[in-house]
């Protein structure tokens, strides 16, 4: 697909822009030509990838909470988007246990915010919020989760976007309702993806930026549960997937709206241990061990997509598999270790690479 054609000269407000996922899409849709608007807190440490890649200097950048519902509704009515992609959330399963009511907050509230500012908005627009792959009620059973099972979320994080999923559903039948078209000039769709990896990320609990910290200083990686198995992908296939969903919505608005899974075929899944083992290897050194944990927060075994909607509709498919992102990811740490000024030519070379590929 041209996103080139579609964006170039948009306007495209982005919440969570300071994020890891975040950072990644400003630096796309800057080179694809949007004009971006990002919304979200400000980077917490100096290494993040939005500073890295001088994010500033990519967009109009707001500094301010999601819960802020007055500046929310402001920046967005004030820019007149033609796009939104809602991406600002409390993204972390472990944190979400310390901060459970933030988490919802954020997650939920923070969703109903955008899209009551959306209301406000007189011109067309369309809308992408993205959840998780985590909104399922999960079993850990092997059948891949499909758009249309049931939601859930055992804990905060999880059941936060589930709420949120239901927020946007809420909103879509009471105002933005396909049959009224018409009259709102709204598209809105749902991105669900989780477990991404890719250079830059340094969150804490997650297990790349786990891995790359422990290499770095020579000490083994920790790691909770390598028997676990999650839909491993890079980073640059869920936004491809999210700017293709943007595309057809734009143009065909009662065609694309709902919920649309993005990751990896389901074959292609691997455990932690699986991942860490090729992420040592391709470091070149190192070791990991599972410590001896007790009282540890429930974290899910299992879970899988049905990715089967997208391949079909949206004639997106993943152009890596779990093995290749592993690569791509190990040898963006690698090379930005031996020169910290490279971060925005990386990414600009991991995204010409995928988009091109």
């Amino acid at each position: 697909m041209d996103f080139k054609a579609v964006y170039q000269g948009k306007k495209v407000f982005l919440t969570g822009h300071t994020g890891f996922k975040g950072a990644w899409l400003l630096q796309w849709l800057h080179l694809l030509g949007a004009q971006v608007k990002g919304y979200a807190l400000a980077p917490e440490q100096e290494d993040d990838l939005y500073n890295l890649i001088k994010g500033d200097t990519l967009c109009e950048s707001i500094i301010a909470d999601l819960r802020d519902r007055e500046k929310l509704e402001t920046e967005i009515v004030s820019f007149q988007p033609d796009f939104i992609f809602h991406l600002a959330a409390q993204p972390l399963v472990r944190l979400s246990y310390e901060i459970p009511a933030d988490t919802f907050a954020i997650n939920a509230i923070g969703t109903a915010y955008v899209l009551d500012a959306v209301r406000k908005l007189e011109k067309p627009c369309t809308i992408v919020l993205i959840t998780t792959d985590k909104v399922y009620e999960n079993k850990e059973w092997v059948y891949p989760y499909r758009e249309t099972d049931r939601l859930g979320g055992y804990d905060p994080y999880s059941a936060s976007k589930a709420c949120a999923e239901l927020v946007i559903n809420s909103y879509v039948q009471s105002f933005f309702n396909p049959a009224a078209y018409e009259q709102h000039r709204k598209g809105i769709a749902v991105g669900r993806a989780g477990n991404v990896i890719g250079g830059g990320d340094w969150a804490k609990d997650r297990i790349i930026p786990d891995i790359v910290r422990a290499l770095q200083l020579g000490q083994p990686v920790k790691v909770r549960n390598p028997k676990s198995v999650r839909p491993w992908q890079h980073v640059l296939e869920p936004l491809g997937g999210y700017l293709v969903l943007g595309a057809k919505l734009a143009a065909e608005p009662l065609n694309y709206g709902g919920a649309w899974n993005f990751g990896p075929h389901a074959e292609d899944n691997k455990t932690v241990g699986d991942l860490v083992s090729i992420a040592l290897k391709i470091w070149g050194s190192g070791s990991y061990e599972q410590p001896s944990l007790t009282n540890q927060p429930h974290e899910a075994g299992l879970l899988q997509l049905d990715i089967s909607k997208a391949t079909t509709k949206l004639k997106w498919q993943p152009k890596y598999t779990a093995a290749n992102a592993i690569h791509k990811t190990l040898n963006w740490y690698k090379a930005l270790q031996a020169n910290k000024s490279a971060a925005s030519q990386l990414v600009r070379a991991d995204i010409e690479a995928y988009y091109y590929a």
